[in-house]
């Protein structure tokens, strides 16, 4: 399934990187709040990590981005100054973080599609966003490792962390489907070198995520379509107040240096 977005000249290049810095920064976001909140504080310090990797992620791709478009936007502006409409984020990275089980659904989730796009993106022709993913899979592989043991740790637990578990599979599957739907900046990208070819990168992410599924005792939802997409601008409700959060302070005081 394809999504149809009209590129300028070069305007796919912004997009394709915006979108991936559109994805660590707002998931950054969401799970930030989990500091002062894990169950224990080893995990509070983990989460807390975890948070801070995809904002260093965030910065860097929102740098690049921001010379790719050439109207010295900086990361600061590209973070704080848009609206809703104008991030480009899975609608995943942005649902509330509910209960534990439901962060670890959503982390094991993203945590393989990100370990295997930025593994195909050390490959890319674009030589900064190469050197960003070569950086990226590594704390990729660790943020799988932690998710997925966590998942099996809690799919295979007590009765009581089963159900939780899989009642947030269930609540979460459809949205993966937005991982996958292809538009023009994802074939253009390909085309030029600079993606990659997002069958393959459906085809692993299925494979990872149904043998860590296997082992926490989880059964794997059915597939369902997805109607809206972040990528597309068009987001959920809870969009509007993790950017009112997020950007408050650059919102009372714009231009501010610290």
């Amino acid at each position: 399934m394809k999504n149809s977005v009209t590129c300028a000249p070069q305007s796919w290049h912004f997009e394709y990187v915006l979108r991936l810095g559109d994805n660590a920064l707002i998931l950054g976001q969401r799970i930030s709040e989990w500091c002062g909140h894990s169950p224990f504080v080893e995990e509070d310090v983990a989460m807390a990590n975890t948070a801070l990797d995809h904002i260093g992620r965030a910065r860097m791709l929102l740098t690049h981005a921001g010379n790719l478009q050439g109207n010295k936007q900086t990361e600061d502006d590209l973070a704080y100054s848009r609206n809703e409409r104008e991030f480009k984020n899975f609608l995943l990275c942005e649902l509330p973080i509910g209960d534990f089980a439901y962060t670890i659904v959503r982390q094991v989730l993203l945590d393989t599609y990100h370990f295997h796009l930025y593994a195909a993106l050390q490959k890319s022709s674009d030589d900064t966003l190469a050197a960003i993913a070569a950086k990226v899979v590594k704390e990729s592989t660790y943020h799988l490792r932690h998710s997925s043991e966590w998942l099996i740790r809690l799919g295979d637990g007590t009765e009581e962390s089963q159900r939780r578990a899989q009642l947030a599979l269930d609540n979460q599957w459809r949205f993966t489907s937005e991982f996958f739907l292809a538009d023009e900046v994802d074939d253009v990208a390909h085309q030029a070198g600079v993606g990659v070819d997002v069958s393959l990168l459906e085809k692993l992410w299925r494979d990872n995520v149904n043998d860590i599924l296997s082992a926490a005792c989880l059964l794997r939802p059915e597939d369902a379509p997805l109607r809206a997409s972040g990528r597309m601008g068009l987001h959920t409700e809870h969009m509007g107040f993790l950017l009112a959060e997020m950007q408050s302070v650059q919102r009372a005081y714009p231009g501010l240096d610290w």
